[in-house]
């Protein structure tokens, strides 16, 4: 880890990590934010910092991989956006106790914190409760688990994907997902 001024980056760092609490589920938010990663740099002033080298990044539920995850944060000093990308970044986060791991995928993943809302582009994929979604571009609403996709329109993509796939799980008479049967 390259560091230029020690105790500014250590202290810019837990601004970034304190005010981070607001990105995640409130079971999330109480817990705390590990980074991992192979280089950090941080630019205090900017309020951005850049994680290089397999950054992981776990909160309670939540975590986030890439390649490289820039976190940028707004003039207040809370997180406003993560930026993850790699092949592909990575998310996930279990949204209620009674409810399954949500993921999602893509070159490109940004959280968006205040607005609880992640924008996935390239390869973008998100599966929710047994249901899918793929396509260039995904907007997945976090709160209302709702996934609005089509096209990466002016954004440069490694995968054109004209047309996107959903599956969509029956639910038995419980309410529940039904297990897919498999071909005998």
């Amino acid at each position: 880890m390259r560091l230029v001024n020690t105790l500014p980056f250590l202290l810019g760092l837990g601004a970034a990590l304190g005010s981070a609490s607001a990105w995640s589920l409130p079971t999330d938010r109480d817990q705390p934010i590990h980074i991992q990663s192979d280089d950090a740099q941080l630019d205090d002033k900017q309020g951005i910092a850049t994680y290089k080298g397999n950054v992981i990044i776990t909160q309670g539920t939540m975590k986030i991989t890439g390649n490289t995850v820039t976190i940028t944060r707004n003039a207040q000093g809370e997180v406003d956006v993560f930026t993850s990308v790699g092949n592909l970044a990575y998310y996930e986060q279990k949204p209620q106790v009674d409810k399954p791991i949500v993921q999602a995928y893509a070159v490109t993943l940004q959280y968006f914190a205040g607005q609880d809302r992640i924008v996935l582009i390239d390869k973008a994929k998100v599966i929710n409760d047994g249901n899918t979604s793929e396509g260039e571009k995904i907007v997945y609403d976090t709160v209302r688990q709702v996934v609005n996709a089509g096209r990466a329109n002016g954004t440069k993509i490694t995968e054109q994907r004209p047309r996107i796939d959903m599956v969509i799980q029956p639910k038995n008479k419980t309410g529940q997902p039904t297990t897919p049967q498999k071909a005998q």
